[in-house]
């Protein structure tokens, strides 16, 4: 059987450190910045780790 291709989209947006545990980027950072608060802006640019329901869906993307 031949093997699995990456999805290129989805390596693009979403790393693997060495743990095993995929990061992605926080939604929300793109547009209608001025009625969010500063704050919030802040931990929008934060990499945050791939909920625990995804995490099987992303693995089979990424691998």
């Amino acid at each position: 059987m031949a093997k699995q291709k990456t999805k290129r989209g989805a390596a693009k947006r979403l790393k693997i450190k060495k743990s095993g545990v995929i990061m992605r980027q926080r939604a929300g950072k793109s547009h209608l910045l001025s009625s969010k608060s500063r704050k919030r802006k802040r931990r929008l640019r934060k990499p945050t780790k791939v909920s625990k329901p995804d995490r099987k869906r992303t693995k089979a993307l990424v691998y």
